[in-house]
């Protein structure tokens, strides 16, 4: 017979503590059940717009799975993640971005940008930048914040 760690215990010690086996109840929190790390799909990608040549910018809500156009260029957003507020702010959105002016038609980039590294995966044009601003589920709240305006210095 095989002694157990119980039986080699001396007589007079106290019984091992007893362990409750309920089930533990999920966190109700969505965000706080995820480890860190973790992005959210959001449903709408704010990106923004700079036309180099004329210096016009311009903020773009697009919707997960459409396509929107800025100049020549044709962006579609596959995918929009960002983290939960209690990790490192961070958005980011797999784009396909296509130049329309070329005969045929180019990609001109395909991957992720990232809101927090635009410089990380850029989008390289003569005319236009691209850049991820925000991912949300709101087409209101990032869209229609006004941009700062540019401080001008003085002569």
């Amino acid at each position: 017979m095989v002694a157990s760690a119980q039986d080699e215990l001396p007589k007079d010690a106290p019984p091992p503590p007893k362990v409750d086996k309920a089930p533990i109840a999920p966190p109700t929190d969505e965000s706080s059940a995820l480890p860190p790390g973790t992005m959210v799909d959001q449903p709408i990608a704010v990106l923004q717009g700079l036309d180099k040549i004329t210096a016009r910018v311009k903020r773009l809500p697009v919707k997960v799975g459409q396509t929107v156009s800025f100049g020549t260029l044709s962006v579609h957003v596959d995918a929009c993640r960002k983290a939960p507020p209690e990790d490192s702010p961070e958005s980011a959105a797999f784009l396909t971005i296509i130049d329309g002016k070329s005969n045929p038609a180019q990609p001109v980039f395909n991957g992720w940008m990232f809101a927090s590294s635009p410089a990380l995966s850029a989008m390289d044009h003569p005319v236009y930048d691209i850049w991820v601003v925000d991912c949300t589920s709101d087409t209101t709240s990032s869209a229609a914040t006004p941009m700062p305006p540019l401080a001008v210095p003085a002569h």
